[in-house]
């Protein structure tokens, strides 16, 4: 009787702590959202930023604002920063749960070939879309083109892995190597398409394959918010079966849980979710296999805490590596997918030889 109370009290301290240190990373997103919004050519206040932001959310006014501030912070920087949060929220929170449903520390959100699709989509976009609609669709629309070239080669790239797993009745081992033989044949795909193009879309797919938010707008925003609230849901529901899951494949199926069933949904949900991410932005690297890494640290292997976790410490990651792409060579910018692979590949190192353990 004592022994289950102490459990009890031992296991509540425990889930407080959880909760308290997930409060603790959403102000930290927070402080960097709106410390990113004040750096630029432009010199802001984060007083400025936050009161420009209430007053159009609430109608409050704080101080008097300039036309040229409001215009900087709500049609520029603000949507920039909120399509940095969405995307590392999204690569953070995948990451998790393929390292998870896999079973391995190096999967990503990219490990089932969607970045590799979504590329491809891109570059044909890039490369054919002058022949096949015209030059002057492309001039009105090209950057809608381009998204849904993405998105459409990506959501492809997902029917085509989950049909393949069906066909073989397969786990873990038979989704990555799909995932690596379809990455190798988009890659292909790819580099013919930089071989056949000019000078000019080569560059532009070029750029396009580094990532980057430059291109942030708030309908993008407006997209992506509910597309990623809805599948956040269904991964967080997911938590409690991905848990039982670490224990073992067999321990798993003992407790009732259909394994191949679990497997095809969280790899098509996350699947799904970093399609919709990359259409907006490009390739991302490090993001969605760092984050999750950095959690396991603090949060141990429960998904519960885990996945919103890692989505978090994806958002900060993103932010940060955005707000130095913009400030390192200013008035220019590098692209983001740059940053995150000079400064996530060390860090990455430093975490696998100082871990005193495997995470799975």
């Amino acid at each position: 009787m004592f022994n289950t109370k102490l459990s009890k009290s031992l296991y509540s301290r425990i889930i407080a702590k959880r909760v308290l240190l997930l409060i603790l990373m959403a102000v930290i997103l927070l402080l960097v959202l709106g410390y990113s919004i004040t750096l630029g050519v432009a010199d802001i206040t984060m007083k400025d930023v936050y009161g420009v932001i209430l007053q159009k959310i609430t109608g409050i006014t704080l101080g008097n604002y300039t036309n040229f501030d409001q215009g900087i912070i709500l049609k520029i920087r603000l949507p920039r920063v909120l399509l940095g949060l969405i995307t590392g929220l999204s690569l953070g929170a995948n990451g998790t749960v393929m390292q998870s449903l896999l079973r391995n520390p190096l999967a990503s959100p990219y490990t089932l070939g969607v970045s590799s699709a979504s590329a491809l989509g891109a570059g044909m976009a890039i490369v054919l879309g002058n022949y096949i609609l015209g030059t002057e669709m492309m001039v009105q629309y090209g950057s809608w083109i381009i998204i849904m070239g993405s998105f459409v080669m990506g959501i492809l790239s997902i029917i085509l892995i989950n049909v393949i797993s069906s066909l073989k009745k397969g786990g873990a081992a038979t989704l990555i190597l799909a995932g690596v033989a379809l990455s190798y044949l988009f890659s292909a795909g790819i580099s013919f398409l930089k071989y056949t193009s000019n000078h000019e879309q080569l560059a532009e797919l070029t750029i396009w394959l580094m990532g980057g938010l430059y291109r942030a707008e708030w309908i993008d925003v407006l997209i992506l918010t509910p597309i990623m609230i809805i599948c956040f849901i269904f991964l967080i529901k997911l938590a409690w079966d991905i848990n039982t899951l670490n224990a073992g494949e067999e321990v798993a199926e003992n407790l009732g849980i259909d394994v191949k069933t679990l497997r095809r949904k969280g790899s098509f949900i996350t699947a799904l979710l970093t399609s919709c991410v990359v259409a907006f932005t490009g390739i991302i690297g490090f993001v969605g296999l760092l984050a999750p890494h950095v959690c396991r640290m603090i949060f141990g292997n429960d998904n519960r805490f885990l996945i919103i976790a890692s989505g978090l410490m994806g958002a900060i990651i993103l932010v940060l590596a955005d707000t130095a792409a913009r400030l390192i060579i200013n008035p220019t910018e590098l692209p983001i997918g740059i940053i995150t692979s000079i400064c996530g590949a060390p860090f990455f190192l430093y975490i696998l030889i100082r871990r005193k353990s495997d995470y799975f």
